[in-house]
Order: C-alpha cells, then sequence, then structure tokens
C-alpha cells in the first residue's frame, strides 16, 4: 500500500494541495474532484496558487441527485472553495439533478472524450466506500464509466459515479483519508477488502489518527 502518513488533517490538505499544483505543472490535463469534508482545505489552498488551470478539464467522482446548489451537492462545495476562483479550461459537473440514470448515460459520453483521466482525487468512508461505490453493492460490479447508484446504504439513496473500471483505468489515484473513524477502513483498504482498496496503483495520504497512530 502506497500510503503517506501527516500529523493532522491540515498537513493532508496541503501535501494534497502541493500534490496536485504539480500534477498541473507537469502537465496534468484532467483532474477529477472528490467531494466530502476531507478535500475541503486542499481546494481552499489551491485557489490561492496561480497554476496553468487554463488547460486544465475539471470532472467529479461522484455526486448526489441533488440540485448544483444544495449544500449536499460535492459540485457546490467544490464551487464555493475552489471553481469560483479559478477559471479551467472546462468544468464537467454530474447532473444529479435529472436522476441518476440520465445522468448517468449523459457523464459516460464526457469521461469518454477525456479517459483515461489524468489525477483523480477520492475520499473513504469509516465503511470502505469509495465516490458512490459502497462494499457489497451491486454498482461495484457495473459496465461502463459511469454508474447510476440506487438504494446507497447512507442518504440520499440515488447517485451517480464514476464506475470501479474507470477508476482503475485512471493515470494516476490519490486518496485523501482523515479522522480516527477511518482507522479500521484504511487498514481493510490495504488488504484489499473494501472498495476504496481495490484500485491498483493508488496512493493514500493519511492523517495519524486514520492510520491508526
Amino acid at each position: 500500500m502506497n500510503l503517506r502518513v501527516f500529523d493532522d488533517p491540515e498537513s493532508v490538505g496541503r501535501a494534497a494541495a502541493d500534490l496536485v499544483a504539480q500534477a498541473l505543472l507537469d502537465g496534468a490535463r484532467t483532474l477529477v474532484l472528490a467531494g466530502g469534508s476531507t478535500p475541503h482545505r486542499a481546494y481552499q489552498l489551491l485557489a490561492q496558487r496561480r497554476l496553468p488551470w487554463g488547460r486544465v478539464a475539471v470532472l467529479f467522482g461522484d455526486e448526489r441527485c441533488v440540485s448544483p446548489d444544495d449544500p449536499e451537492s460535492n459540485y457546490w462545495m467544490a464551487y464555493r472553495d475552489l471553481l469560483s476562483r479559478v477559471h479551467p479550461f472546462s468544468v464537467h459537473r454530474m447532473p444529479g439533478e435529472l436522476g441518476a440514470e440520465e445522468a448517468a448515460g449523459l457523464y459516460a459520453a464526457v469521461v469518454r472524450l477525456y479517459a483515461p483521466l489524468d489525477l483523480v482525487l477520492l475520499g473513504m468512508g469509516p465503511d470502505g466506500h469509495t465516490a458512490s461505490l459502497f462494499p457489497g453493492h451491486r454498482a461495484l460490479g457495473a459496465d461502463g464509466e459511469v454508474v447510476a447508484v440506487h438504494g446507497a446504504p447512507k442518504p440520499p439513496p440515488d447517485r451517480v459515479s464514476l464506475s470501479l473500471a474507470t477508476l482503475r483505468q485512471a493515470r494516476r489515484v490519490v486518496f485523501l483519508v482523515t479522522g480516527e473513524d477511518k482507522a479500521e477502513a484504511l487498514a481493510r483498504a490495504g488488504r484489499g477488502d473494501v472498495p476504496a482498496g481495490m484500485i491498483p496503483g493508488a496512493e493514500y495520504l493519511a492523517d495519524r489518527a486514520a492510520a491508526g497512530g
């Protein structure tokens, strides 16, 4: 397991911002953003940097089936912290408000334009899920680039997610993991027992709490 451990969530955010900045300077043209609380600080820091955003296409790893200005929307969080302050070449949000099936179909065409994706940021839940791919859920085995997720074990039940196949084909995948409640899931990811551990070559940036001290 390619794991780097940092003292605290602030240090993870700074390391993630440094990693993304260097990737963009080195020529990455596609950046996939994660939702959740852990990437929040990284996005704030990236918004303060002068980077070649004009050649970058921004995509998303997953989205809840809510409107884009809903507080639960991954797009809204990324827009508030980062995208309203920088100017990427293009931003492709998942139109979750259309419903999981239609949004997945539309977004699959977008992913096909850019695949394989250059840099994908992901989070991890206490159950080991990543994006909206949950342990034991049928969406894990879905074909195609993007999957409609129904019956997610945490609300809202309807979501849209990049498929496991798309994540495995990406050139670089980086997980941001913080908090003691993620420690068991991170250990299970190291054994490949949960979706967050099913992407060969993925990198993990974790704080000491998530890494079990």
